[in-house]
């Protein structure tokens, strides 16, 4: 972990989608305000309150789903609420990563300090030792139909209360068991209404939302970057990006876009050494033209789904759920409102990617005599391919990522006996995102390759200064194309630059 440790409290106000990538990554603690911890305790009475009234309340008395009519007996309702742990711990699949582990566990600890799902502040305190800890719940990563919250998931978390499961503990993968016993830890005895408050939430959908548009945003600005340097690589026109032109769209992401690659490419002298009577070209292809609007179209996309997710994150969504003296069942567990801007996401993705391939494809045809390419940037054709290949993998990963672009929120599958009868698969749609954003990574990476070449080729001609910035960060990395050589070390190379951020201008 970072030397640098930040503490994040909770106090029932929303976190962030930094907040949540800080602690995810292990560079930030989290402590409990005397705020939640007081309206935690007052959820807590009116729990214990209901108890002792003796009357059949959901959660707290009663079987869970179908099996809610089930009354339970009081000295069975401590049992009950393990019971539902061990019974919904039925996730598949491979561990899901720490990171996603962290972040699924400090959304569930920020909704239950919001004072309003009845757990004992002791429950709530030992969910951010985890945290703290580094004692990672291991997690399979598929089980969540995304409505009565991302049950089996947190099911395998809450396991970890209670002494039971597995947890990664500095680099090994341990019994939870093992891992209490070497802290001199006791587990978590569940009481009321716990067990289920533990489960019922969108948290690994919403904690991996989180994440998922951190890195969203590092493709999103390297794509623009990728873009811009195309504009040098292909000796395209600027005319298009005139401010007048998109305000009479009306499109607020489009406007932001030409305003962005504006400013990238702003003093280029390559922009300027073709606005010659030689150079006949008046438009350019549409992956060059239409960047602004097609880019500008996935931009409001993002900002609709960071909306979403960023409200989310100040959300209760378990059930049922104390206000006031009372307590009141509903359907806030259910994860479509974060579903269909997970599966928008990918469509962006898809479109972010798609454009991204056509401008390499453009510039490595070298169909465009104004532009003076060779074949595939290659030094002698024939003889030699260049990146020809790299074309096809890029190809090849859109083709991966329009596969992955249907949507996992419009079909459903009932659960429970018919009583879950509506579902949002809100956590499928975040998986395909995640390889959605990973395959349009290698996508971008290929394009930031490809327009380096094109540029070197352009010498002694200059890029912008803020363009030059990330040439000269690529070419630190990643040396110019002499002859032919593998380029999967340096598609790899700027994949890893895209993902730190590194690929805008210094």
């Amino acid at each position: 972990m970072s030397t640098s440790i930040t503490t994040l409290t909770l106090d029932a106000a929303p976190i962030s989608i930094a907040d949540v990538v800080a602690v995810a990554s292990g560079t930030r603690r989290v402590a409990l305000s005397l705020k939640a911890i007081e309206g935690v305790r007052r959820a807590r009475a009116v729990i214990e309150q209901k108890v002792a009234s003796g009357k059949a309340i959901y959660g707290l008395n009663t079987g869970f789903g179908s099996l809610s009519h089930v009354r339970i007996e009081k000295a069975q309702i401590k049992t009950l609420q393990s019971n539902i742990v061990r019974s919904h711990a039925a996730g598949v699949g491979e561990a899901l990563p720490r990171e996603v582990s962290r972040a699924m566990l400090v959304c569930l600890a920020a909704s239950l300090a919001r004072g309003a799902s009845g757990v004992r502040v002791e429950t709530l305190e030992r969910i951010l030792l985890l945290l703290n800890e580094g004692l990672d719940p291991v997690v399979p990563s598929r089980g969540s139909v995304g409505a009565s919250g991302d049950l089996a998931p947190l099911a395998h978390a809450a396991m970890c209360l209670i002494g039971e499961g597995e947890v990664f503990d500095g680099n090994a993968r341990v019994p939870t068991a093992v891992a209490y016993a070497a802290r001199g830890l006791k587990p978590l005895e569940l009481e009321e209404k716990e067990g289920l408050a533990l489960l019922n939430g969108t948290h690994l959908m919403a904690g991996m939302s989180a994440l998922l548009l951190a890195d969203l945003h590092r493709l999103f600005d390297a794509a623009l970057v990728a873009g811009a340097l195309a504009f040098d690589a292909a000796k395209a026109s600027d005319s298009f990006l005139h401010p007048a032109l998109h305000a009479l769209r009306c499109q607020p992401g489009q406007i932001a876009v030409a305003a962005r690659l504006r400013a990238l490419t702003q003093g280029s002298a390559i922009l300027e050494s073709h606005k010659t009577p030689s150079d006949p070209r008046v438009q350019d292809p549409y992956c060059l033209r239409c960047m602004p609007q097609v880019l500008g179209a996935a931009c409001d996309a993002i900002a609709y789904a960071t909306g979403a997710v960023e409200r989310e994150l100040g959300a209760v969504t378990d059930n049922p759920l104390v206000i006031g003296d009372e307590l009141f069942s509903g359907g806030n567990f259910h994860g479509m409102p974060i579903a269909i801007p997970l599966d928008v996401l990918a469509i962006a993705v898809s479109h972010i990617a798609g454009i991204s391939e056509r401008r390499t494809f453009w510039v490595l045809s070298a169909n465009d005599r104004y532009v003076a390419h060779t074949p595939y940037l290659a030094s002698e054709p024939g003889l030699q391919s260049g990146l020809m290949i790299a074309q096809y993998t890029a190809a090849a990963c859109v083709n991966e990522i329009i596969t992955l672009c249907n949507p996992s929120s419009v079909a459903n599958v009932v659960t429970s006996a018919g009583i879950e009868d509506y579902n949002s698969f809100g956590p499928a749609a975040a998986f395909k995102l995640k390889q959605c954003i990973a395959r349009a990574t290698s996508v971008i990476a290929i394009e930031v390759l490809t327009m380096c070449e094109g540029i070197d080729a352009h010498r002694p001609l200059r890029s912008s200064v803020a363009l030059e910035s990330v040439h000269a960060r690529v070419r630190s990395i990643v040396p110019r194309l002499t002859g032919d050589r593998s380029p999967a070390p340096d598609i790899a190379a700027i994949e890893a630059m895209i993902m730190r951020g590194d690929c805008m201008p210094a």
